[in-house]
């Protein structure tokens, strides 16, 4: 393990439970899933068939969710109004762990909601049709703004560090943002923002610190910015024209651009499958705030919101990150890239349930895939065809010889995987010893299970238990003249 892993690991290791008081903009994110059928007859729009309602943390509250999931201790100031959404905030974060006791009801604002519409072509392929935003921009002001900066400042005092998720909602006013910063440098304590998109940082002077992302930072310091130099010239210049403790450029897939009293320095990122940005700023801001207070130093709390931010990146919407699954991550950047497509069980499932959550459809199904010929190509884009995430069960080498002799297979299970793992139609790739398949399809629950047209609906293995919970069973064409076994035949017969 190298010196850069192993000081990671540590860190991870002893994060502890700190205090972190969150300050911003909650939000309620909601989703309004459908099938979009057709247009409708009373205007041009599409018309979506609503099936399904879910609703998530977002904003600064989406924030304190994350630190939650992670371990900290969490407690949020803010508004919400005094509307059914607003109690919904509450509750959310109550089951989140999250204490509110520092959020106030404005009952001349409505709580902030965020309402997406999301319509499925043909029953797959969700995209998002509309956004519907409830919502102010005014900025808190008079009893409500003095009583919530004095709560706020009461919590800090409580708190290892505070963080500011600023949304332009209007709880980050210049005038509240002045007299927490004020606060708590007299404590002695950090205060870290994640600033609104605009030109005029200026309500952020005096802070420990801000994470902007690039074009954030090159609003705010009118440079382009379009590499390393430049990134660590708008990081110097936010540090030395706002009196920051350390200036910082989030760069997304290039990593982060710091600059402190001993320099700049920019910390890439390993390279990621992006599914989704969503949350992406938001872990960002909760991992690094974390790792301050747990006493890491700028450098390892920028490496470890890196590692935190591209894990998030490889989910589907908002979604939580654990200190476990960071420390895979860090065990997996030290032993050499990913494999692929190859995962084992416990891995698949928790990366399918967030896609399974943003209406994603999982197919599943299996087989030995011994000699890869054009009949299981075709199979495998027909059950693609099916949903939006193809989960190929494969054969070990011990259960193909068990089902088909000990000549089988010709190919190692290693050497099936990595040809299955270049088809495009192929998301996962998950090796089973069992005759059949019947645990995989129960751990992972495919919305979609796929055998060929040899097969009958009741003789597929697992079907009446898919069926059971409201998934369906496919039957693909095959290929005529066309199997593993009458390739090999040939082959011996040359």
């Amino acid at each position: 393990m190298t010196r850069t892993t192993s000081e990671l690991t540590d860190l991870v290791s002893r994060l502890g439970q700190p205090r972190v008081l969150v300050l911003g903009d909650l939000m309620l994110d909601r989703y309004i899933w459908g099938n979009a059928e057709r247009i409708s007859q009373e205007a041009p729009v599409i018309l979506l068939r609503a099936d399904r309602r879910e609703e998530r943390l977002g904003g600064a509250s989406s924030v304190a969710m994350m630190l939650g999931a992670l371990g900290a201790r969490v407690e949020i100031a803010g508004l919400v109004g005094t509307d059914p959404d607003g109690l919904r905030v509450r509750a959310m974060l109550d089951a989140s762990g999250v204490e509110h006791f520092a959020v106030l009801a404005d009952e001349n604002r409505p709580t902030t909601v965020k309402e997406r519409y999301i319509g499925r072509a043909q029953q797959k392929h969700p995209q998002q049709m509309i956004r519907v935003d409830y919502e102010t921009r005014e900025i808190v002001s008079g009893e409500l703004e003095d009583r919530l900066v004095r709560i706020a400042i009461e919590r800090a005092a409580a708190a290892d560090i505070v963080l500011v998720s600023d949304y332009d909602k209007g709880v980050c006013s210049p005038a509240l943002l002045a007299r927490l910063t004020e606060a708590c440098r007299t404590m002695g304590k950090r205060i870290i923002a994640d600033p609104l998109r605009g030109g005029d940082y200026e309500k952020y002077r005096g802070m420990s610190a801000m994470t902007p992302n690039r074009l954030e930072a090159g609003l705010a310091t009118g440079i382009n910015i379009v590499d390393t130099s430049s990134a660590l010239e708008a990081a110097k210049q936010l540090r030395e024209t706002l009196d920051l403790e350390a200036g910082i450029v989030t760069l997304d897939k290039e990593g982060m651009a710091l600059w402190n009293e001993t320099g700049g320095s920019l910390y890439p990122v390993r390279p990621r499958q992006v599914y989704d940005i969503t949350g992406a700023g938001d872990m960002v801001l909760a991992v690094f705030g974390l790792a301050l207070a747990a006493g890491a130093d700028y450098p390892s709390a920028i490496r470890l919101a890196n590692i935190a931010g591209g894990l998030e990146v490889e989910k589907i919407g908002v979604a939580p990150v654990t200190r476990e699954e960071i420390l895979a991550d860090i065990a997996r950047s030290e032993s050499g890239p990913r494999r692929g497509k190859v995962r084992d069980l416990d891995e698949l499932v928790a990366e399918l349930e967030p896609r399974r959550a943003t209406g994603q459809r999982i197919v599943f199904t299996n087989g030995c895939f011994d000699i890869l010929h054009a009949g299981h190509v075709q199979y495998l884009a027909e059950s693609r065809a099916q949903g939006e995430i193809l989960v190929v069960g494969l054969n070990s080498d011990a259960s193909v010889r068990g089902l088909k002799g000990p000549t089988r297979p010709v190919n190692s299970e290693e050497a099936r995987g990595i040809v299955l793992e270049a088809l495009e139609a192929v998301d996962h790739v998950v090796v089973f010893n069992e005759a059949t398949p019947l645990e995989l399809i129960r751990a992972i629950r495919p919305d979609v299970l796929v055998k060929g047209a040899d097969y009958s609906r009741t003789s597929v293995v697992g079907g009446d238990f898919v069926e059971s919970y409201g998934g369906r069973v496919h039957l693909a064409d095959l290929r005529p003249g066309v199997s593993s076994t009458r390739i090999l035949q040939r082959l011996g017969a040359a």
